[in-house]
């Protein structure tokens, strides 16, 4: 296993160093980017550990680095979902498993803590330590993933009051689907080295395959993470947003009679001017349009509209859809092409916004347009 492991540390150490050059150099300077820089460089520092153990001699008896993934991962995504926040001692806090296990390495540096998993549960001075590494170590993966999942979660169901649309990037899909795949792995890991421990079934070492992923896994957070935009080129309120996510307004001084006004103004803007024909169109572009402060956009729609932003926008889009699907002049276009020309620039949320509006799909409903035309 030694010799296949070489190469890839080789690899995994120059694309997580050059990547990590890359994103802490990005434009805009964020915390967030600084967050994924530093993510990149400690995976390039664990990468090289591993090298030196192989190679040269053994620096520590167990991984301490892995305890700063965890953390890290989960605060990438508050900086990137809320970036008004800022890095303070709280921030720091997540890192105190990190600072405790590191000191442990060193103070039992020469001690066999880890290094061979089939001896773990060896009934030896350092069992106890062992132990408490391994639930350690299992609970902060655990326990960071299930956070940072969660937060993606509500960043999605938050980012529907601000814009008409959705992407990978806009949404972090693709941080919740490798978050997935990061916990899977080391749940996979953990299981494998738990058949080692109780009875050597596997053939090989489960610590060397650990670099494999973390090779594998610095690949896909240097291509996301480079390509990553700020989400928000503006900070949004999310104020008034309580713990359940729903919106709070008794204090925002918005009279009754106002927001019917603004309400007004809203749907007489969107039938004269059909701003939903833009497809990245956002809570701030209409806020320009129509002069209405966006805070008081998100509330009338909350509370008097029944809808949030997204909701809203689009099914402007989807009654355009259907009326060009009614037009004689868009009889040879195709409904995807409709969809774009009406708004949508997501095959996928076209489609299940218009089986939710209508109850069919576009192709069922065009193929009923025609029979009765017929």
């Amino acid at each position: 296993m030694i010799e296949y492991i070489e190469p890839v540390l080789y690899i995994g150490i120059s694309q997580s160093f050059f990547a990590g050059l890359l994103i802490a150099t990005k434009k805009p300077i964020t915390i967030a980017n600084r967050l994924m820089a530093a993510w990149l460089f400690l995976i390039c520092i664990e990468l090289i550990f591993a090298l030196i153990n192989i190679k040269i001699l053994e620096m520590y008896s167990f991984q301490f680095i892995t305890f700063t993934y965890g953390p890290l991962l989960y605060l990438y995504v508050r900086f990137m979902t809320i970036p008004e926040l800022k890095f303070n001692w709280l921030s720091i806090l997540h890192f105190i498993p990190f600072a405790g296990f590191f000191i442990v390495s060193i103070i039992f540096r020469s001690e066999p803590l880890v290094r061979d998993i089939r001896n773990f549960f060896v009934p030896d001075k350092m069992l106890s330590l062992r132990l408490v590494y391994g639930i350690s170590i299992f609970l902060s993966i655990t326990i960071y993933s299930g956070l940072t999942f969660a937060e993606i979660i509500k960043h999605q169901k938050n980012l529907k009051n601000f814009v008409s649309y959705t992407s990978m990037m806009l949404t972090l899909n693709w941080l919740k689907i490798i978050s997935i795949s990061f916990y899977l792995s080391y749940f996979v890991l953990f299981i494998l080295g738990g058949l080692n421990m109780i009875g050597n079934y596997i053939p090989f070492d489960p610590y060397f395959v650990i670099f494999f992923f973390i090779t594998l896994f610095s690949f896909a957070y240097s291509f996301y993470g480079i390509k990553q935009p700020a989400i928000f080129e503006q900070n949004f309120n999310t104020e008034l947003e309580n713990k359940n996510g729903t919106q709070k307004y008794q204090k925002s001084g918005l009279k009754n009679n106002q927001a019917e006004k603004y309400l007004k103004k809203l749907l007489d803007c969107m039938e004269k001017d059909k701003p939903y024909l833009n497809n990245t169109l956002s809570i701030n572009e209409l806020s320009s349009i129509t002069g209405i402060p966006r805070h008081y956009i998100t509330q009338v729609l909350n509370e008097i509209y029944g809808k949030n932003f997204y909701t809203f926008i689009n099914e402007y889009r989807i009654k355009e859809v259907i009326n060009k699907l009614s037009d004689p002049k868009y009889k040879n276009y195709t409904i995807l092409a409709i969809a774009f020309d009406s708004g949508f620039n997501s095959k996928a949320t076209f489609n299940s916004f218009f089986k939710t509006y209508t109850g069919l799909t576009p192709s069922e409903y065009r193929t009923n347009l025609q029979g009765s035309s017929d």
